[in-house]
C-alpha cells in the first residue's frame, strides 16, 4: 500500500513557474513507476506526464512538452513537476499516481494503483 500526497499548486500568473512535489508511504519507492495527471474545470482528466522506477525514462504529453519536466528523488520518496511558461489552460487539480513493478512508461490512468488527493494549481492571465 502506498499513500501519496502532492503539494506545491497554488495561483501563478501566465509565464510562470511552479514545482510539485508529491511525497510516497513506503520502502518500495523506487520499484514505482509514477505518474502526474490533471483535470481542468469542466474536463476530463488527462495524462500530463510519467516516469519509471529508475528515473531512466519519462514520457509527456504533447501540450506540456519542453515546459514541464518530471523527475524523481527515490531517496526521498518524492517525485517532482517543475512546471514553466504556465499558461492559463494549464489551471487543473493536479494528481500525482503509482504503479508497483514500474519498468514501463504508462500515460493511462487504469494503469495506476494508487493516487493522490490532488493539488490544485490556477494560472491567471
Amino acid at each position: 500500500q502506498v499513500q501519496l500526497v502532492e503539494s506545491g499548486g497554488g495561483l501563478v500568473q501566465a509565464g510562470g513557474s511552479l514545482r510539485l512535489s508529491c511525497a510516497a508511504s513506503g520502502r518500495t519507492f523506487s520499484s514505482y513507476a509514477m505518474g502526474w495527471f490533471r483535470q481542468g474545470p469542466g474536463k476530463e482528466r488527462e495524462f500530463v506526464a510519467a516516469i519509471i522506477w529508475s528515473g531512466g525514462s519519462t514520457y509527456y504529453a504533447d501540450s506540456v512538452k519542453g515546459r514541464f519536466t518530471i523527475s524523481r528523488a527515490n531517496a526521498k520518496n518524492t517525485v517532482y513537476l517543475q512546471m514553466n511558461s504556465l499558461k492559463p489552460e494549464d489551471t487543473a487539480v493536479y494528481y500525482c499516481a503509482a504503479k508497483f513493478f514500474g519498468g514501463r512508461i504508462l500515460d493511462k490512468g487504469y494503469e495506476y494503483e494508487y493516487w493522490g488527493q490532488g493539488t490544485q494549481v490556477t494560472v491567471s492571465s
